[in-house]
């Protein structure tokens, strides 16, 4: 059974920094895609930045472009989203999410992602 176990959130000023960490497990292929996605209050769940595991290749929305670095530990079977220069726009609940290789090529439709994490609130203030 394919478990996403999220890490604790976070309230931080803007400008500040927060890292997320996706815990993965039950998952036995060695390629596969992960990404994060948010939802903010009263709008759509949005692709924030995706990786390909197995390559490496990494994704990014333009909004956090430069500053969110989606990264993943292979021993540790976690993937981290580690962010910085917060803006209060980036205020959200946060979900990992994985599904099959091929789904990269549109990373941030959140319709080709298999399992999801409980999500984890991310707050900034101005």
């Amino acid at each position: 059974q394919v478990q996403l176990v999220e890490s604790v959130g976070g309230s931080v000023q803007a400008g500040g920094s927060l890292r997320l960490s996706c815990a993965a497990s039950g998952y036995t292929y060695s390629s596969y895609c992960m990404g994060w996605f948010r939802q903010a209050p009263g709008k759509e769940r949005e692709g924030v930045a995706a990786i390909y595991i197995g390559g490496g290749n990494t994704y990014y929305a333009d909004s956090v472009k430069g500053r969110f670095t989606i990264a993943q530990d292979n021993a540790k079977n976690t993937l981290y989203l580690q962010m910085n220069s917060l803006k209060p726009e980036d205020t959200a609940m946060y979900y990992c999410a994985l599904g099959p290789p091929h789904i990269i090529w549109a990373w941030a439709s959140q319709s080709g992602y298999n399992y999801w994490g409980q999500g984890t609130q991310v707050t900034v203030s101005s």
